[in-house]
């Protein structure tokens, strides 16, 4: 089943479209503290995505938290090849979005439906920050 939605994306990335294996939370990430810098495995102890690396992943989560020092941590993330291929919020907040303009990371949120809701660990998705379009195609079993 492929599933396509729309939102508002982050404008004039080299690469805005790229496609990738979703890794979805629940839960806010702190960038700064929550995932480790030198490996891109989220490290903050209880976390739904502990031991979970970002890496080369379409992570979706609802909104980030902590201090404005995150953004670098996810530029540095970027430059290293850490970082994900996407990011997909539900609304975007201006220490993600910062870290995802300068680490030239698409990003969409906004969607028309909640992407936590409808994209599941695993599933297959196509990012165009460009035009603001999520495409996602499900994984076998995932509803």
């Amino acid at each position: 089943m492929r599933l396509v939605l729309k939102g508002e994306g982050l404008r004039g990335l080299k690469n805005p479209r790229v496609e990738g294996e979703a890794l979805v939370t629940q839960m806010p990430i702190s960038f700064l503290g929550f995932v480790d810098p030198n490996t891109g495995t989220v490290i903050q102890k209880g976390h739904e995505l502990e031991g979970k690396s970002i890496k080369g992943k379409v992570l979706v989560f609802s909104t980030g938290i902590g201090s404005t020092v995150g953004s670098y941590v996810l530029i540095n993330l970027a430059n290293r090849g850490l970082a994900p291929k996407a990011i997909i919020q539900r609304e975007s907040d201006t220490v993600t979005l910062v870290g995802a303009v300068i680490g030239e990371i698409p990003l969409v949120h906004r969607l028309e439906k909640d992407p936590l809701a409808v994209i599941k660990n695993g599933d297959r998705v196509m990012v165009d920050s460009e035009k603001g379009i999520v495409e996602i195609e499900k994984r076998e079993g995932s509803g």
